[in-house]
């Protein structure tokens, strides 16, 4: 049975989050800040990954733009982990880059670029609002079941490269 993994693309503003065969979104309310808002998202967090097998989320990003909330999102990335951990499910950590060049075959590959090789290698259709936030949470989602052994599609090997550079997790008892 193909094992229970939930991809996160965490944000404070739209959180990306994908099963197989899905993906939504999480939108705190405008005005929400601080530990309010921190709070809500993890409880919709929490409320995804329940019955999880792996968690895998999207590390950090140093490009410009967000140097001015970078200590709050940090600190949801944490929290996410320590949710991750107090549940005992395992989770792992993908940079960006990684995340880009498994999509794509390029570290550097566009959001769009992303989104469109989720509508064409698994055909979820990504759309509105969150829609590069929701793609990218896709593909961490296939990350961790190909890395499990469970790959979602047949991925080009200039494309798995990606696994590579990711911080796996011990997940003994969960590969097929």
């Amino acid at each position: 049975m193909v094992p229970k993994v939930v991809g996160l693309d965490l944000s404070l503003t739209c959180t990306g989050v994908a099963g197989e065969g899905w993906t939504d979104t999480i939108r705190p309310r405008t005005g929400l800040r601080g530990h309010p808002r921190l709070a809500w998202i993890i409880g919709r967090v929490t409320d995804h990954i329940r019955g999880a097998e792996l968690v895998v989320i999207e590390g950090p990003s140093f490009g410009a733009g967000v140097a001015h909330r970078h200590e709050d999102l940090a600190g949801l990335r944490v929290m996410v982990r320590h949710a991750c951990w107090r549940r005992h499910i395992p989770y792992a950590v993908v940079p960006p880059s990684c995340r880009a060049l498994y999509a794509t075959g390029k570290g550097s590959g566009s959001k769009g670029a992303v989104r469109d090789a989720v509508r064409t290698r698994y055909g979820i259709e990504c759309d509105g609002p969150g829609r590069y936030d929701q793609a990218d949470a896709y593909v961490l989602l296939a990350m961790g079941l190909h890395h499990l052994g469970w790959p979602l599609a047949i991925v080009p090997d200039t494309h798995r490269r990606g696994l590579d550079g990711s911080q796996w997790p011990d997940t003994e008892g969960l590969a097929a």
